[in-house]
């Protein structure tokens, strides 16, 4: 079909312009050029639409891929009397304006002359650039980051309010919330351009962008921080069995060595201990207790309770009604450990239970002593009055 175009000089500055950020921003140009067709169809409606009788129901705009002329037209419906000026043409002006083989009912594309269609041009063209360059820098922030969960990223603190901590890691803006934020140590600031490592948990949509979240406080933070900072562990001749954590207070983790030539806890604690206090002072100075993994769970759980000595591990396994597997042990400890294998507020315990998988109950000799005797009399009362009633 024959098109009236707007007598413009060709845009080369636009075309050069959208394929220069397509190259640079690895953007499909041809998306660009459709966003700033679809840009100019608002504009011209937004400024040229007039009043309710002089909508035009369908306009359209063209951008030339290698000149950069911009045509933009409205389809109209060809009738014997026109009603609405807006989107009827007479058969007599279509052939007019070079539709000689047109029919009365047939739609043909009119131009439409846009007196200001450089200005309306270039606000468009800036706006779905603007939009485009958003939207892909959005699609490659959630590509990228959606592949990084659990893994550790560094960034540096933008901002803090009264619940998150706002960090800049590179392309995107990331975010700590409370409960990824490590609240009960001293030693943990979120100050202003201080550089910390994060552990990526996950992108979320937030104002219409991606949003990485992070965390501070999750137990693979320790893990990944241990196989950054110990060659045998990125070897694979060390690994890390199981890790239980307190964020800020403490941390319980338990190592194993595929090379009997290596030893696992003296390969993760480092020549003085320079390795894991390394660690440490990336948590905020969190204590971290390194116990060797065993495959037997009472010599396991003897090195769990660490620094506390153990006596005595009885192991008790049972499946309940339920069908589900319970894991108890009974511990018992000489009564000058008992305080340190409990541990203040029974954090020792606790994180000991959580790294070995069992219900850990603890006992002093002595009260076990007491127990063991008791059972004893019982024993032989049961047996007196047995023997009695055979008299």
């Amino acid at each position: 079909m024959p098109r009236k175009k707007n007598e413009e000089e060709p845009k080369d500055t636009l075309v050069g312009l959208v394929k220069l950020l397509a190259e640079e921003r690895d953007i499909d140009e041809e998306e660009v050029f459709q966003a700033i067709e679809s840009g100019l169809v608002a504009a011209y409606r937004r400024e040229f639409g007039g009043n309710k009788q002089d909508v035009i129901k369908s306009v359209n705009a063209e951008i030339d891929r290698e000149t950069g002329e911009i045509y933009v037209y409205k389809l109209v419906e060809v009738v014997d009397d026109v009603v609405d000026e807006a989107n009827e043409i007479s058969i007599e002006q279509a052939k007019e304006i070079g539709y000689e083989d047109v029919e009365v009912g047939d739609e043909i594309e009119v131009g439409i002359d846009v007196e200001d269609l450089g200005r309306l041009a270039a606000s468009a063209a800036k706006n779905a650039i603007n939009q485009k360059l958003r939207d892909a820098e959005s699609a490659k922030i959630e590509h990228e980051f959606s592949g990084k969960i659990g893994e550790i990223t560094s960034g540096t603190v933008v901002r803090k309010d009264a619940r998150n901590v706002y960090v800049n890691i590179g392309r995107a803006e990331a975010v700590v919330r409370h409960e990824g934020q490590i609240r009960n140590n001293r030693n943990e600031h979120y100050d202003q351009d201080r550089i910390m490592k994060f552990l990526v948990m996950g992108v979320e949509e937030a104002n219409g962008r991606p949003s990485v979240v992070l965390s501070r406080t999750d137990a693979r933070l320790v893990t990944k921080l241990f196989e950054l900072e110990v060659p045998e562990i990125k070897a694979g001749d060390v690994v890390i069995r199981s890790v239980a954590r307190e964020a800020g207070s403490r941390t319980k983790i338990a190592v194993y060595s595929k090379d009997p030539d290596i030893d696992a806890k003296g390969s993760c604690v480092g020549q003085r201990g320079q390795r894991v206090q390394q660690i440490m002072n990336e948590l905020a100075e969190e204590k971290i207790d390194i116990v060797d993994w065993k495959e037997d769970p009472a010599l396991f759980i003897s090195e769990a309770l660490q620094p506390a000595k153990v006596s005595r591990v009885d192991i008790e396994i049972t499946t309940n009604d339920n069908g589900e597997v319970e894991r108890k042990a009974k511990v018992i400890v000489p009564d000058q450990q008992f305080s340190l294998a409990i541990g203040k507020s029974g954090q020792n315990v606790r994180l000991a239970a959580r790294l070995t998988g069992f219900k850990i109950d603890i006992k002093k000799e002595s009260d076990e002593s007491v127990e063991a005797s008791k059972a004893l009399i019982d024993d032989f009362t049961v047996v007196d009055d047995e023997a009695g009633k055979e008299e």
